[in-house]
């Protein structure tokens, strides 16, 4: 098993890395709320919404490879 791909690597980097800095409030949740309001039209916004996403999409496509297979 690839050990990048591995649930023990993903799960935690989901966690940090999609909802740093964790305070006043995570960082994806501004940009999603950005996002509903219209309001994500900076290119720097945009940008820190992909970045904050990734590893969520990752986990995710790690979760559904493995239901298929």
């Amino acid at each position: 098993m690839n050990t990048l791909m591995s649930y023990r690597v993903l799960i935690p980097l989901a966690l940090v890395l999609g909802f740093a800095p964790f305070y006043p409030q995570p960082h994806i949740v501004e940009k999603l709320r950005m996002l509903m309001n219209g309001t994500l039209t900076k290119p720097i916004d945009i940008f820190d919404l992909f970045w904050h996403a990734w590893p969520f999409g990752l986990l995710a496509y790690k979760i559904v490879c493995d239901i298929r297979s």
